[in-house]
């Protein structure tokens, strides 16, 4: 969602960084979903996941995530 901020010009303005990474489901446990990236072979879990995403979670996808301050959000599931 893309916001407009009015402030003054000397403003400092906190602009947060997002990575695009790619990752593959691990496992699926309740709510969490467990992820290996797929360019640093990192394991981590989470449970924030798109709307859109939801229904097409399945063990083994390789899935689209952001990285955004710290936290990590499932946006997408590629086709295989």
């Amino acid at each position: 969602m893309k916001r407009s901020i009015v402030s003054p010009v000397d403003a400092n303005i906190d602009v947060p960084i997002i990575e695009k990474r790619n990752g593959q489901i691990i496992s699926i446990n309740n709510n969490m979903l467990q992820l290996m990236d797929l360019e640093t072979f990192e394991v981590f879990e989470t449970d924030s996941i798109e709307e859109d995403a939801k229904a097409k979670i399945k063990q083994g996808a390789q899935v689209e995530y952001w990285r955004v301050l710290g936290r990590n959000r499932v946006m997408r599931v590629k086709e295989q």
